[in-house]
Formats: structure tokens, sequence, C-alpha cells
């Protein structure tokens, strides 16, 4: 297998969102860029995400509609969207969409955006942009209009209202870490808006401080992952072919 690392670190991510039930079976996608200039990239064929192991990520060219057809080929929303960010976001190295739960509760309300009212939620506090244009299956034009919101570097989580979530970064460590703790901040988001009461929302210069200290603690995303990692080299080892 060629990018054999890369590989098996996307792979992990896939079983690892399973195992949270962040998925929906063979929709959804991961992919992380290969080549210098980002065009060419792994991503999900349709596979059920507790099911993908290493060697099942097609390789495909951003710049090549040709390399996303064939027997068990990533759908069309995997080149309209994927392909989109590759091709014009050179910062969005890995890029993971999914339609998780709470995330998706959060992109269905009239105001999507995610408040800082925990420790959590602050790791997103003026790093998200909410796109309020939905305009059905992320096909190629709707997936070109998706990537135009990735402009500001500093940004890398996109609510896609009507739709779920949209998560890039330079790893898959950095960006599975940053869609696993999304997920689970739109859960406490969201069931501290069921209780009826007030919120505590964070003020804008402790939710700023908060946030910088969280960012870009590469150490911590990678020992999340090798931990991630471990645990599937014992129980389901065979992710790594």
């Amino acid at each position: 297998m060629t990018h054999l690392t890369a590989r098996q670190d996307l792979a992990a991510a896939f079983r690892w969102t399973a195992r949270e039930d962040m998925h929906e079976a063979i929709a959804n996608h991961f992919s992380l860029a290969v080549n210098a200039d980002g065009t060419e990239f792994l991503i999900n064929p349709k596979r059920h995400f507790s099911r993908i192991r290493a060697s099942d990520l097609w390789v495909i060219d951003a710049n090549d509609p040709d390399s996303c057809t064939g027997p068990d080929a990533p759908d069309q929303t995997a080149w309209g969207l994927h392909a989109s960010l590759h091709r014009h976001v050179p910062h969005a190295r890995c890029a993971m969409h999914v339609h998780s739960t709470y995330a998706t509760v959060l992109a269905s309300l009239a105001d999507s955006r995610l408040p800082a009212v925990d420790q959590n939620s602050a790791i997103f506090h003026n790093r998200q942009v909410v796109d309020e244009e939905y305009g059905g299956l992320a096909l190629e034009d709707e997936g070109a209009r998706c990537a135009r919101l990735f402009q500001d570097p500093s940004v890398r989580t996109l609510i896609l209202g009507n739709h779920g979530v949209l998560i890039i970064g330079e790893t898959v460590a950095e960006t599975f870490t940053r869609l696993y703790y999304f997920e689970r901040a739109a859960r406490t988001y969201i069931l501290a808006l069921q209780t009826g009461r007030p919120l505590r929302v964070l003020s804008d210069e402790i939710a700023s401080k908060a946030a910088a200290q969280m960012e870009g603690c590469a150490g911590d995303e990678a020992a999340f992952l090798t931990e991630i990692r471990a645990v599937l080299d014992t129980e389901e080892p065979e992710y790594a072919h």
C-alpha cells in the first residue's frame, strides 16, 4: 500500500467515529491529501465506517473526475465536496464531514452558532462559520460554494445549516480531535438548552483566552489518535490492513 501511515490513521478515525455513533453507515466522507499541493487525496468508498480498512481507501485526483469512478467508488458528494476543498483550500489537508446527531441538531436551529458555554465549546470561539445557504446535495457547485467559506485560515469548523458539520485541519489527528470535541460540545449545548434555564455563556475575553490556550496542541492531538490506534490494534487490528 502507498501512504501506509496516512491510510492507517484515517482508517482508525473511521472506526472510532462508528464507535462514537457519529456516522451514517456508508454516507459521509473523510479525506486526506497525500501530495504537496493537496490535489491527490485518500477518501472512503461506499463501505460502512465500522468496516473501513487502510487498504480500502481510494486515492483520487481533485483535477480528474474520472479518478472517482468505477466499482465501489465514492459517491458524487464525495467528489463534489472533498475535491472542491482540496482544490481550493490549501490548508485543508484533511477534511471530515458527518451528520452526527448533536452537530446536526445544532445545524437545524435558526441560530446554528455554537456559543462558548463550557471549555469544550470555547475551542470553537471565533473559529467557526455557519453556512446559511444550504442548496441541496454537495455536488460540484455546492461543494465549491462551501469551500469558499474556508478562506479565513483561522476558521476550520463549518456548521452546515440544515445539513451537518465539516471540519478541516492539517492532520488526521488535528481534524479528528476537533470533530470529536465539536460533537461533545454540541451535545452539552443542546442538553443545556433543554433545561429551559438561562445559559452561563463565557465572556468574549475568557472564551478567546481559553480558545488560544487550547489551539494547536499537536502533542495532545497526536496522543489522542495514538491511543485510539492502540485500542484498535488490540480489538480491531484489521483496520490497519
